[in-house]
């Protein structure tokens, strides 16, 4: 049995495997990083760490977990410590990450966190909470003043469940007090993350209070962030290889890819790492690279997640190894998306759309379909909804993007093409199940789903061209398998 990672097993690390070259001693906290899963620690954090080995030792991050503890139980015993195991078909490079320290589980201690939060060195507050995570509207990007986290935090507001309440709350305290409100920077998969973000916590803070609800629209910058990089789940097979290529165990190491991307807007209200001198890069309109990345990769990504799901392969690069998918996601590329991605000066966009397709064919990430298909209500309309909508004012074909809408709502009737239950893990779950329960013709099934406002707004529904294309293909889906049409579409 392997001793474990910390900081005293440092030095026993082979000397192939990169490690800080910082005193992590010396750091202090300045950003609070919500919701601390796989991709913050293969991303943003990698690049916090070299900016810490720079020299800037201000910026170690506190993580903190606004639901379960399982991040908190693994690094806690390794001192914050952790591998990134970077993989394709050439090999593997590993590094010990050091840039997080103290882990928080805000159930277990809301107020831990919100006075970590108000601390005036903390500068940054950074999100990966997933898209449902914001409690909004994805349709409209506006706050869903129903959502039960939502109500919770404006009737008890010194004991936050979301991500929105401990922000506001946090806000709240350092504005009584003089203080200077942090910079709310998200890392998620919406569109103009930033400017949604500030939207949705202005709204939330106005509810709680007219003063809090314009010192939040006045004072605090939230500068938009385009991420993109690989991340799998960590499996026990990762967990073993990683223990072997290190010699000591860690208990949750991360795997991914050697890509890795983050287009920020450079609008900090109080300072920040020295993120662009590793690898970032700072620009005053982010727009474009989001929707460039959110169209072509998230809503590639997605497609295939469905598509694979259905026909029984477990990874991406499984569903690109099979007939058709390849042909099938170029050609939605080329044909169907690019048309709706912004003009970027000086940037090769053949060139970013075959580096997708090689990126989705690595034999050395086994990026599960399954996990790629959650939270789809949530995903949708900002990843193939939004290009869909560019296409019908083109007056334009759609084909292979209403296949991937048809490809969710074939997946959310719980059963994939050989008759096996499917886990489908969503927040509207159990109104897609009522909505889909006992259908088995495709009209009927667009009639239901479409209806759901949150996902497809009150245009898509009217659009006759959107109902009949997304109901062919989910003809098609039914009538024969994501296999066989998938080798269909490719052929045409």
């Amino acid at each position: 049995m392997h001793a474990r990672l910390s900081t005293e097993t440092l030095p026993d690390l082979p000397p192939s495997v990169v490690r800080p070259s910082y005193d992590r001693a010396a750091v202090k906290t300045g950003i609070v990083h919500l919701g601390i899963g796989a991709f913050h620690r293969a991303h943003q954090a990698v690049y916090t760490d070299a900016a810490l080995g720079a020299g800037d030792t201000r910026w170690g991050i506190l993580g903190a977990s606004l639901r379960s503890s399982d991040t908190r139980d693994a690094l806690s015993p390794q001192d914050g410590l952790y591998t990134v195991s970077v993989r394709d078909g050439a090999g593997e490079r590993v590094q010990v990450v050091g840039s997080v320290g103290k882990v928080l589980v805000a159930p277990e201690d809301p107020e831990a966190l919100l006075q970590a939060l108000v601390r005036p060195e903390t500068h940054i507050v950074s999100l990966t909470v997933t898209e449902k995570g914001y409690c909004h509207d994805p349709a409209s990007g506006e706050l869903d003043e129903s959502h039960p986290d939502v109500r919770h935090d404006l009737a008890h507001p010194d004991k936050p469940r979301s991500a929105l309440g401990f922000i506001a709350e946090a806000l709240n305290r350092r504005r009584l007090a003089g203080a200077t409100p942090f910079t709310l920077l998200s890392c998620d998969n919406l569109p103009a993350n930033g400017a949604t973000l500030h939207r949705i916590i202005t709204r939330f803070a106005s509810r709680r209070d007219v003063d809090l609800g314009r010192f939040v629209a006045d004072t605090v910058h939230c500068p938009s962030s385009m991420v993109d990089r690989i991340v799998p789940a960590t499996t026990e097979a990762d967990r073993a290889s990683v223990a072997a290529a290190i010699g000591l165990q860690d208990s949750w190491p991360i795997v991914t890819e050697p890509f890795s991307q983050w287009v920020v807007e450079d609008d900090f209200g109080a300072g920040r790492p020295a993120w662009d001198e590793a690898g970032a890069t700072f620009v005053r309109d982010v727009a474009p690279f989001e929707l460039m990345k959110l169209r072509l990769l998230n809503g590639s990504h997605s497609t295939l997640a469905y598509l694979g799901y259905l026909a029984g392969h477990e990874t991406v690069a499984e569903a690109m190894a099979a007939p058709g998918y390849t042909s099938l996601i170029r050609r939605m590329m080329d044909e169907e998306i690019t048309t709706e991605v912004p003009p970027l000066a000086g940037f090769d966009l053949d060139g970013y759309k075959a580096s997708l397709i090689a990126r989705f064919q690595n034999p050395a990430l086994r990026h599960r379909t399954w996990q790629i298909a959650m939270d789809g209500s949530q995903k949708l309309p900002q990843r193939l909804l939004g290009t869909i909508r560019g296409r019908i004012v083109r007056g334009a074909p759609f084909e292979r993007l209403a296949l991937g809408v048809a490809a969710w709502l074939r997946y959310v009737t719980g059963v994939d093409d050989k008759g096996a239950p499917i886990d489908v893990r969503d927040p509207l779950a159990a109104d897609l199940k009522r909505r889909t329960a006992g259908m088995i013709e495709a009209g009927a099934l667009v009639e239901s789903v479409i209806g759901v406002e949150s996902v497809f707004g009150r245009d898509l529904p009217r659009e006759p061209i959107f109902r009949s294309t997304v109901e062919r293909a989910l003809s098609l889906l039914l009538a024969e398998g994501a296999a066989a049409t998938v080798a269909r579409l490719a052929r045409q």
